[in-house]
């Protein structure tokens, strides 16, 4: 492990293709490119992790008290971030955008996971939006040599 932190839960542990997270007999291992996102609220001493979760399906969140977490954090903010190949705004018309992801293991092994993330009342469904976005997809695959 690269760096740890105490909580009322128990421990959260990162190493360098995971974050491990409390969840009562085993800690549950959360690999870094799966990590939607990491907030941490000073006030509160908490720390929240989502994970990535197909369309439509609730993502999982862990809310979690800890202690010293200083070396942790960084960890988390370095890790993330490493797992991020492109990011990719994509205009839908009016105010809406829809945002592609491509994110891999920090370690540069692995295949490219690619996500599209909408804006609130963007419909996924509607012809224009999947075209668009499949193109702007195609685009992005094609600048890192996926196509």
């Amino acid at each position: 492990m690269l760096a740890s932190a105490s909580g009322a839960d128990g421990a959260v542990s990162g190493s360098r293709d995971a974050i491990f997270l409390p969840t009562g007999d085993e800690p549950r291992r959360v690999p870094w490119e799966q990590v939607a996102s990491a907030d941490w609220d000073s006030e509160e001493a908490t720390l929240t992790v989502v994970e990535l979760a197909p369309w439509g399906e609730a993502q999982p969140r862990h809310l979690l008290r800890l202690e010293q977490p200083d070396r942790l954090l960084q960890l988390v903010r370095e890790r993330v971030t490493a797992s991020i190949v492109l990011q990719r705004h994509v205009p839908l018309g009016g105010r809406r955008t829809a945002r592609i992801v491509g994110r891999r293991p920090p370690s540069g092994r692995g295949e490219i996971t690619w996500l599209v993330e909408y804006d609130a009342g963007a419909d996924p469904a509607d012809p224009a939006v999947r075209a668009t976005v499949g193109d702007a997809l195609d685009r992005a695959r094609a600048d890192i040599g996926e196509l």
